[in-house]
């Protein structure tokens, strides 16, 4: 941890990185309570520090939820995946036997938004007796540890992102042409940098996903292909990943400017049921 982040820490709490790089469980805390400006202060500055951060048992209600992330800013209202009934800030992530895990991708969330998400608050509310796990990667270090051949061919290069796996989705709910296009007037293709200066820290990361990129804007398709497959697979590299196992009621709040996720879908046919709010971000730079 930097000196800077160890000296903004309360002595309420505790900080156990789970590697050096990304990922700290944070202890001494009651996300049930209001968070005093210390200690907001202090998880905001280790969520820059860590990029995601751990909390256990945390048994809180959904206002609670909401509550703790608004303590961030305020939070977006997902237009295509399923609310929680009467809270349509909260997504309601539920697979079991008839419904199997699909979020095994590396992405980062919503980066098909002009705005995209600053982060995401997963409260686990009903857990696999194995498996589940969900994996973090670290995109500085995706990003400063590219050849410099890699890095001279990215500088100053955009790719489109685009909601193109909800629009299948759609279809196969039995949407029209007619509402899936008021859709896409919504929520148009919108294009960032490759590499984007997060906003707090000044640090650059790899900002691009499987999940929602497309193609590399003004690269002939076939070079775009294969340099995003190159981009991509940073995620996958061990050195850059935490892992973590969840228990009822723990929780996860990370940063989606500064780090991709991949939630393993290894559990099926037992049930694994999360509940997500995710915090408005800006438009990357």
């Amino acid at each position: 941890m930097s000196e800077a982040a160890i000296k903004i820490v309360p002595e309420t709490l505790s900080v156990s990185p789970l590697t050096p790089a990304i990922g700290a469980k944070i202890g001494g805390i009651d996300l049930r309570q209001p968070l005093d400006a210390a200690t907001k202060s202090a998880i905001r500055n280790l969520l820059l520090e860590w990029k995601v951060l751990f909390f256990r048992d945390q048994d809180i209600t959904t206002e609670q939820h909401l509550a703790f992330a608004r303590n961030f800013g305020d939070l977006e209202i997902h237009p295509f995946a399923p609310h929680k009934k009467d809270y349509p800030e909260v997504l309601a992530i539920t697979h079991d036997k008839d419904n199997k895990g699909r979020e095994k991708t590396w992405h980062s969330d919503v980066t098909w938004r002009v705005d995209p998400s600053l982060g995401s608050v997963l409260h686990a509310i009903e857990i696999p007796p194995h498996g589940g796990d969900t994996l973090f990667a670290d995109m500085y270090a995706a990003y400063e540890n590219l050849s410099d051949q890699v890095k001279a061919k990215i500088e100053g290069k955009k790719a489109l992102h685009d909601f193109a796996h909800f629009r299948v989705a759609m279809r196969k709910r039995g949407l029209s042409e007619e509402q899936i296009e008021e859709m896409n007037r919504k929520y148009p293709t919108v294009e960032h940098p490759i590499v984007r200066t997060h906003p707090e820290t000044k640090r650059k990361a790899l900002y691009v996903n499987a999940a929602f990129t497309q193609y590399i804007v003004g690269m002939e398709r076939d070079q775009s292909t294969a340099l995003l497959k190159h981009l991509y697979a940073q995620a996958a590299i061990p050195e850059y990943q935490c892992r973590f196992r969840w228990k009822k009621n723990s929780i996860a709040f990370w940063d989606n400017r500064a780090s991709q996720h991949y939630a393993v879908s290894d559990y099926w046919p037992a049930v694994r049921r999360m509940e997500r709010v995710t915090i408005i971000g800006d438009r990357p730079t």
